[in-house]
């Protein structure tokens, strides 16, 4: 064994070796001290000694190295352990009834014919976490408030569906239609937590896995957010979410947990469940992922509490005196624990406890089932009330508790602990046999030999239903329960609006400003002003809303404990605790989830708030498009602003700022009304017609994304005959041809509006064209309503077919239509078959790259004179102008050299 210098270092970050010994002989004494009482008493005694030493250094304000791990044992000990007061037999029956309805409907979904599936083994593990929360912890909302909020694992589903059914509040008839949503509607129910679909049940959406954690730490934030700023009383309100270990592997899981220690969010619990198992193999065989995950978790400045092992280890642990037991759990690797829940007795006896005679010792009098029977602590009810009561108790910090389980836990040895337990999803009639003899049912061979295995339902005047009635009754209602108490909002007066739609006059501002100055007089509103939450990541003053710093002021729970740089500046940085904005720092998933928590708290606690969220567009649906999913699947509601947005406008940045397709990515999310706005006074009416939409009388279950733009223009007034339908609808015509005789169409969007006006004027004065000009407001919503028209008209072929509103609004014009977007022609794609006429489109496909917008537009051929060219290469197919003119324009305007273009009066900056 390597000695003295040759050792590698056992003090991460202390560096003593750096550190001159000013006293040598000291030092010794302190050395000989230590190696004596480790002679006379004991490593653990020893060890117990360093722990006091390091207790009174950290008082005394002796800088120590920070402790990131401890042993691979319980941090409750065993004396410490509250009296538990429910009734442990009857919990017991109940979680077997429901560990067995749980594995028979999925079961039950794999029959012939059938064969959806389902998964069993997680459920398997994870019952005894739920159930004591259940009986014991999870606060329902029949008291009027919001209850806890619990983010279930979403592989557990069917276990949660299982106690549901024995509550009398799901069926069998339901259990049956598990994961066959239509075929067996209106008794269907969903794979996982899905509240769009079962919106009376599930509350949170958790099985892309990831999502489930940073959402319950924004939503634990954004409880207290509301109760800081009066909204909503939340201090009973308590997160819970269940997590798997593996899951832990993603970045969402993890990335966020410093906000969490630092606003000190003790009203929220993650509870891991540590089956040692990913979807395939091990989590961490070589390693010890509830080592890893107390390290990070306490670095992270969380309160862990770790749950390893059950009762039955009690008695081995308090003969250990001299931590042998305890040394060979700290070094034995996860995988072989695996192991060691598939093997006998006889195995763990020779390989875990007999390579040391004081180990073997310890277990002689034990017999092989004994000792097969030693279990993880996360079944065991007694130890998961003390740690939960820990959690809920401890003030200052989250809490983690990590729970070492048996993935597929009682189901049998053809599941314990298996590899392939996760994808495994029937039982054979010996599988069942096995598994209700565990269970201790009252089920015969009969029934399981003689077609689908039966539920099992102890019937409702039963001791153990009545349990279960009255457990949640003390606890305020049954869970999961999705409650939707909020009433419409008294939503602003007209004149709110009057200003933007006045135009910009003379002034040149961007989209971008046209909506923060809407924002502004809305939040003036004395009804709904104080209900807006706006989010952005780090970029307020990017979009011109560091106006809104001196009256809105920025959400810290510690307020401003400083004196800010910028305090003698009239918008200068203020945070307050009962601030209006959130600051998430540079995280648009952290800003994502506040997103979410605040558009779903007229479901969750009866209050309804209207988020806000403003980003560099690049970086919205492209970066956290599964959270907007997450999003659409919790009902939430609210404002999505895609800032800087187009290919081309913000081309200073270049190739990774400039976003082409977000307004793709969101026509793919059926939640997402999307628009491209070009003008104010478009800006105003969308707005007004999403908070009608969104929190009017007849409330939708969408949610609004705006890509407005960073390029300053001069905004129109609204017209007098103003188009309102329009400009909801998608389309409408903004400026109509007023000179030459060959008649053509040009539909634009956003900030390409202007150089489709620029072109019209071109072709009128240089070509003869007569062209309108249309401002295609959403493509999205075009195509979604021409969608639904063809739907309609495939059904239903004796009825009067209907026209879809795009070829409805342009069937009077004359074509060719040519659409032009600082989007790929993706985008303005999705409406060509409906468009009644000759169709072509020109967009920004391909990277983006750093250069003038003149330049960038030159580059994709979409400034004003590609879009007179593309007007008359259509026009010439047609026969209505020779084709010899389209090289006279290519020649005329210098189109395939970028350097001719007119670089404009501003660049790409943001």
């Amino acid at each position: 064994m390597a000695s003295g210098s040759d050792r590698n270092p056992i003090i991460i970050g202390g560096l003593p070796s750096q550190v001159p010994d000013f006293d040598p002989e000291e030092t010794q004494e302190w050395l000989d001290s230590l190696d004596a009482a480790i002679d006379e008493r004991g490593r653990e005694r020893a060890r117990y000694l360093m722990l006091r030493l390091i207790e009174r250094a950290r008082e005394k304000r002796v800088a120590v190295p920070e402790m990131r791990s401890t042993d691979y044992v319980n941090t409750i000990a065993t004396k410490d352990e509250p009296f538990f007061p429910g009734n442990e037999e009857i919990e017991r029956k109940v979680l077997n009834a429901t560990r067995w309805n749980a594995a028979v409907m999925v079961s039950r979904a794999q029959r012939p014919g059938i064969g959806v599936g389902g998964h069993i083994a997680t459920f398997a593990s994870s019952a005894s976490l739920y159930d004591v929360g259940f009986n014991h912890f999870f606060r329902g909302k029949d008291e009027g408030d919001g209850g806890d909020q619990i983010f279930f694992q979403g592989h557990a589903s069917p276990g949660v569906y299982a106690r549901a059914f024995l509550l009398d509040r799901l069926t069998e008839q339901q259990l049956d239609g598990f994961r066959q949503e239509k075929s067996k509607f209106p008794n269907g129910l969903s794979s996982y937590p899905h509240p769009r679909l079962m919106p009376d049940f599930w509350e949170f959406p958790t099985v892309s896995m990831g999502l489930g954690p940073i959402g319950a730490i924004y939503q634990a934030r954004m409880n207290r957010y509301m109760e800081a700023r009066g909204i909503a009383d939340t201090s009973m309100s308590h997160v819970w979410a269940f997590l798997g270990d593996g899951e832990m592997d993603e970045p969402e899981s993890l990335g966020q947990l410093s906000i969490a220690a630092r606003e000190g969010l003790d009203n929220l619990t993650f509870v891991v469940n540590c089956n040692l198992q990913r979807l395939d193999g091990p989590v961490r065989g070589n390693g010890k992922i509830i080592q890893e995950l107390e390290s990070q978790f306490r670095g992270a400045g969380w309160n862990v509490i770790k749950l390893v092992w059950d009762r039955s280890w009690d008695p081995l642990l308090a003969q250990d005196r001299d931590g042998v037991l305890v040394n060979k759990l700290n070094t034995t690797p996860d995988g072989q624990f695996q192991t060691y829940a598939t093997e006998t007795g006889a195995y763990i006896r020779e390989h875990f406890f007999g390579d040391d005679h004081r180990l073997r010792a310890m277990v002689e009098n034990m017999t092989d089932h004994q000792i097969l029977m030693l279990g993880r602590g996360g079944h065991d009810h007694r130890k998961i009330y003390a740690a939960y009561k820990a959690a809920v108790e401890h003030k200052g910090q989250p809490t983690v508790i990590l729970a070492q389980t048996v993935k597929g836990w009682t189901l049998g040895p053809n599941f314990e602990g298996r590899n392939a337990t996760h994808q495994m999803k029937k039982l054979t009639v010996d599988d069942l046999k096995r598994f209700r003899d565990r269970l201790h049912l009252p089920i015969s061979d009969k029934e399981l030999e003689s077609g689908l295995p039966p539920y099992y339902h102890p019937g409702p005047d039963s001791e153990e239903i009545q349990y279960m009635h009255d457990r949640r009754k003390a606890l305020g209602g049954y869970v999961p329960t999705r409650v939707v108490r909020a009433k419409p909002l008294t939503l602003p007066e007209d004149k709110t609006y009057a200003a933007v739609k006045k135009g910009s006059g003379q002034q040149s501002i961007a989209t971008t400003m046209a909506f923060v100055r809407l924002l502004k007089d809305l939040m003036r509103d004395k009804e709904i002003g104080r209900r807006f939450v706006l989010i952005a990541p780090d970029e307020y003053r990017t979009f011109g809303m560091d106006s809104f710093f001196p009256s809105a002021k920025i959400y810290n729970p510690l307020g401003q404990q400083y004196e800010a740089v910028d305090r003698e500046l009239l918008l200068a940085y203020k945070e307050s605790p009962t601030g209006q904005m959130l600051h998430d720092g540079i995280s648009e998933a952290g800003c994502t989830a506040s997103l979410i928590a605040a558009g779903s708290a007229y479901a969750t606690h009866g209050e309804p708030l209207i988020p806000v969220y403003v980003f560099y567009s690049m970086f919205g649906f492209q970066r956290t498009g599964d959270q907007f999913w997450q999003m659409a699947d919790q009902l939430a509601r609210g404002f999505v602003l895609g800032a800087t947005a187009g290919r081309t406008t913000l081309t200073g940045e270049g190739l990774q700022h400039a976003d082409g397709h977000s307004q793709l990515l969101a026509s793919t999310n059926p939640a997402c009304v999307a628009y491209d706005p070009a003008f104010g006074y478009e800006i105003a009416h969308i707005v007004k017609d999403g908070l009608r939409r969104m929190y009017g009388p007849d409330s939708e279950d969408v949610f609004y994304y705006l890509t407005v733009y960073n390029e300053p223009i001069q905004h129109p007034a609204e017209p007098a005959d103003v188009d309102v339908e329009g400009i909801l609808k998608g389309l409408y015509r903004f400026k109509s041809g007023e000179a030459g005789a060959i008649p053509a169409q040009i539909m634009a969007s956003g900030v390409a509006v202007p150089w489709a006006v620029e072109a019209q004027r071109i072709l009128a004065e240089e070509w003869n064209v007569r062209a309108d000009v249309w401002s295609a407001t959403s493509w999205n919503e075009l195509r979604r309503d021409a969608v639904a028209v063809d739907e309609h008209n495939l059904l239903h072929p004796e009825e009067e077919q209907r026209v879809p509103y795009v070829t409805r609004k342009l069937s009077a014009s004359e074509g060719p239509f040519v659409a032009v977007s600082d989007w790929m022609r993706s985008v303005p794609d999705q409406i060509a078959r409906w468009v009644p006429g000759t169709y072509s489109s020109l967009g920004a496909d391909g990277f983006g790259f750093a250069d003038t917008r003149g330049a960038a537009r030159r580059y994709f051929h979409i400034d004003a004179q590609s879009i007179v060219l593309a007007v008359l290469r259509e026009l010439a197919q047609d026969g209505k102008v020779d084709r010899s003119v389209l090289k006279q324009a290519i020649d005329r305007y210098q189109l395939l050299d970028v350097k001719a273009a007119d670089p404009g009066a501003a660049g790409g900056d943001a």
